[in-house]
């Protein structure tokens, strides 16, 4: 099974990552030398109050608020370079507005942080549940070479409804590929109920009709200890079985 899955911040970030990473500071230039290349009253510094709002879309709290305090230095060497005494209290008001963008950047930062932190151990915990459902497979069972490809409907998805599974047994090579009604948890579970039932009865069954027996009374078994309608708990699959003695 070929699946994999990339994380945002992760050691192999893309260029364009880390691009979007250094534009806080290269607004802080931007508009730093704006404002020293035109007239003072046209006040371009106050843009600098902006810096942190996007650090902390980017950047952990203590670089949100390392970036804040950069820019709120800049507005300050602006004030005593190119400023006059009329204007001081335009400087106070933006370093002000600085401060306080500061601050809420930071606390945004925080937030998004904690954020990524249980969405990747959310995508953690999936990754390991697919690994037991959907465990990678043999290239070789048999005589068979086998390959398996699983892409999920959606881009950020790890589980779903779907499931396969090919056991080498004393009757041949047996197959299942299926696909769950519905999404969600309720579907992994209902999966996983289907594929624990075929892994041990694929190896004592006799043949591919009381195997399909086992598994419909497995599959009622489990919608029974399910709330709701029980006829939205219900699955489609193809069983194969190839002999020994057939030759790939």
């Amino acid at each position: 099974m070929n699946h994999s899955g990339r994380f945002w911040g992760s050691a192999g970030s893309s260029l364009g990552e880390q691009v979007v990473r250094l534009a806080p500071l290269a607004l802080i230039v931007i508009i730093t030398v704006v404002a020293f290349v035109t007239p003072s009253n046209l006040h371009f510094s106050r843009f600098l109050s902006l810096v942190p709002v996007f650090a902390a879309s980017v950047w952990p709290v203590v670089g949100t608020v390392a970036v804040g305090v950069l820019a709120a230095a800049i507005d300050v060497v602006i004030a005593v370079t190119i400023g006059s005494v009329s204007e001081e209290r335009t400087h106070l008001f933006t370093l002000a507005v600085i401060a306080g963008a500061t601050a809420a950047a930071a606390w945004a930062s925080h937030v998004r942080q904690q954020r990524e932190q249980t969405l990747a151990d959310v995508r953690s915990v999936a990754e390991t549940t697919q690994k037991v459902l959907l465990r990678p497979m043999p290239h070789r069972l048999g005589r068979l070479d086998i390959e398996a490809l699983y892409l999920a409907a959606a881009a950020q998805a790890r589980v779903g409804g779907d499931f396969y599974e090919a056991l080498e047994t004393v009757h041949g090579v047996r197959m299942i590929i299926g696909d769950v009604r519905g999404k969600g948890l309720p579907a992994v579970g209902m999966a996983s109920a289907i594929l624990g039932c075929f892994r041990e009865a694929a190896y004592d069954e006799p043949d591919l009709a009381r195997l399909a027996g086992r598994l419909d009374v497995s599959t009622s078994r489990y919608t029974r200890l399910l709330p709701g309608d029980r006829m939205e708990y219900f699955a489609t699959a193809v069983l194969v079985e190839i002999p020994d003695c057939v030759t790939t």
